[in-house]
């Protein structure tokens, strides 16, 4: 599950980039960098970031409240508030981001630097300086925005769909045809935002080049504390660990799906038909778990029914997960987590039900959102939540430019990290379950657990490698569907049920294109969760299987993962890296290790079976 964080950190404050008019769009502030460079000191830079500093502290304090009160009281009015102190915030940052680079080129401490950098970077759409081309960029976002979110399918004589009404008649619908119309109509909504895509593509790659940066792409690339072309080459060699192991995975799920749909539907030597994972962008293949399971894969137990037996409610399982952390020696959450969290649905008001983690006062005031109902997948799901609430208190230490994790990929990195140690080992440590099940039952949790981590490892590496190239200009606006498509087929071996052409924007049916949001954090994440997992349980002294590990009780664990999570974002993500791990480079090995029961199986699946693509 993707959850949000909500703290307005450094690199996650603006979604939408410059899009405010500033003062330097102003003709007096139009003269040449090198005069403004002449007047400014070190001095003035450290007296700038205190400054700064302060500015932001009172205003995230703002918007957070506000954002918390819209979250959870959802009226016209709050609508309003909170609109209003999200133009106030994207207006100052702009406004400070801008300022900032007028230190670019003076001598400074690399604290200073650092902190300079992180101000620049959060920035996620650099506009020009330029009040036309910025309110015309403005303008942009704001349109692409509203067709995504506005989107419906619409047939004629029938009801329209949302989104959510198709992505749940993805997941459970077995009928090709069925299926097919549903994928095809929701990339009607994205065809007008072709020609708004490529004006926004030309005028942020242009702000980029203001701030220094050959582009757009670039500049996202540079928040990850080493060249950004050095960084796109690491990506490609961790996703080339995983490969053999998504590759299994692909041609054994490939052969099941035809036996459902038959080889003339899904031919066994060519790309898998998009439309028939159970996900609107193919990306997780979860909900057609029941179509590739092994036999006989039940564990022998449901968590729901066990919460139901051992009568936990809502603030039991809150608990129960806190007690996660507190037996690796964290402090416990303060009271007035529980004072002022949603856990619950109101009866009596609408409220954002997604689960959310939040540190209110980038102090102590941590508190989760969600409307939890009692069911095994929530319960893993609070175990994540409370993992970014104790990494924000780990490093509320830290001056403001810091509180954020080591890169953006870390946050989920560490719920997901803590969730992986819910096992069914865990589960009878904390007296939910009677007796762990022999490791013959642990195929059916691992192919589950695959059909969503493992499926998703290759997409969450294209869409940014999509984007990058287009604002490279490596991919014009002449192929931009067909380079999608081309690199779908490359990493993921999924390919378009139907012919697509370049009056079609596939990619804009996603979200986060539209919507400017970086993905290479969820790549990262997925990666970095198992290789933490897998330290903390050598940390821990575990002796049983990786799969099989839960860091529960370990104070050695603990203390380890504490000292990476109060370093904030202070130092390179590297060395953060090197403080669980000893080292300071990904690795995906953890993952190959994980799912080697699984990798085993599908090897002895696929033996006679044409693999690849």
């Amino acid at each position: 599950m993707k959850t949000k964080i909500f703290k307005p950190s450094m690199t996650a404050l603006v979604v939408a980039g410059a899009l405010m008019l500033t003062a330097c769009n102003s003709a007096e502030d139009k003269k040449p960098v090198t005069s403004i460079v002449q007047q400014v000191t070190a001095a003035d830079a450290k007296q700038f970031l205190d400054s700064t500093e302060k500015e932001l502290v009172a205003l995230y304090l703002e918007a957070s409240r506000a954002e918390w009160i819209y979250a959870n009281f959802i009226t016209e009015d709050t609508s309003q508030l909170s609109a209003e102190v999200n133009r106030k915030m994207t207006e100052t940052v702009v406004r400070l981001a801008n300022e900032a680079t007028k230190f670019n080129s003076i001598e400074l401490d690399a604290d200073s630097r650092r902190k300079l950098d992180k101000l620049k970077l959060a920035l996620t759409l650099p506009a020009p300086q330029d009040a036309d081309k910025t309110a015309k960029l403005s303008q942009l976002v704001a349109k692409l925005g509203g067709l995504y979110g506005k989107g419906k399918y619409c047939k004629e004589g029938a009801e329209c769909l949302s989104l959510g009404d198709m992505t749940a008649k993805m997941a459970t619908s077995r009928d090709y045809d069925e299926l097919l119309d549903l994928w095809q109509g929701w990339r009607q909504v994205a065809k007008p935002m072709r020609p708004l895509y490529e004006q926004q593509v030309a005028l942020t790659n242009e702000g980029a080049k203001e701030f220094g940066y050959a582009d757009t792409g670039a500049m996202w690339r540079s928040k990850y504390d080493m060249p950004a072309d050095d960084f796109a080459k690491e990506l490609d060699r961790v996703w080339g660990q995983v490969k053999p192991l998504y590759d299994s995975l692909h041609c054994h799920v490939r052969a099941k799906l035809g036996d459902k749909y038959g080889t003339d539907k899904v031919p066994q030597d060519q790309p898998i038909p998009a439309h028939l994972l159970g996900n609107m962008w193919a990306q997780t293949w979860g909900n057609v778990y029941e179509l590739v399971a092994p036999e006989n894969a039940d564990p022998g137990y449901d968590v729901t029914e066990l919460l139901a037996k051992h009568n936990y409610d809502e603030i039991q399982m809150v608990r129960g997960a806190e007690k996660f952390f507190t037996s690796m020696g964290f402090d416990p959450l303060p009271e007035t987590f529980y004072e002022r969290s949603l856990f619950t649905k109101p009866k009596d008001r609408d409220v954002q039900c997604h689960a959310s983690a939040w540190n209110i006062d980038s102090k102590d005031d941590l508190r989760i959102k969600m409307c939890i109902q009692r069911t095994g997948e929530e319960f893993s799901v609070i175990h994540h939540e409370l993992g970014h609430n104790f990494y924000q208190r780990a490093y509320n230490t830290q001056p403001l430019y810091y509180q954020e994790s080591a890169n953006d990929g870390f946050h989920e990195a560490i719920g997901d990290t803590i969730a992986l140690s819910v096992t069914p080992g865990y589960l009878k440590e904390i007296g939910l379950l009677d007796k762990v099940p022999d490791e013959s039952k642990d195929l059916g949790l691992l192919m589950k657990m695959a059909m969503d981590k493992i499926a998703f490892i290759p997409f969450g590496l294209m869409v940014d490698q999509w984007r990058w190239q287009v604002f490279s200009g490596e991919v014009t606006p002449e192929n931009y569907n067909k380079a999608w498509w081309d690199l779908r087929q490359k990493y993921q071996g999924v390919m378009a049920p139907i012919e697509r052409t370049e009056n079609d924007f596939d990619p804009g049916a996603k979200y986060h294109v539209p919507g400017n949001t970086p993905y290479t954090r969820y790549f990262l994440a997925h990666i970095l969760q198992f290789q933490f997992h897998k330290s903390l349980c050598e940390i821990a002294g575990n002796k049983e299987a990786i799969h099989r590990c839960s860091v529960y009780n370990s104070k050695e664990a603990g203390e380890r993962l504490n000292t990476m999570l109060e370093m904030g974002s202070s130092k390179t993500w590297q060395e953060a890296l090197e403080v669980v791990t000893g080292k300071p480079e990904m690795d995906a090995t953890a993952i190959l290790e994980y799912f080697a029961p699984l990798k085993k199986y599908l090897d002895e699946q696929n033996k006679g079976r044409q693999c690849g693509w």
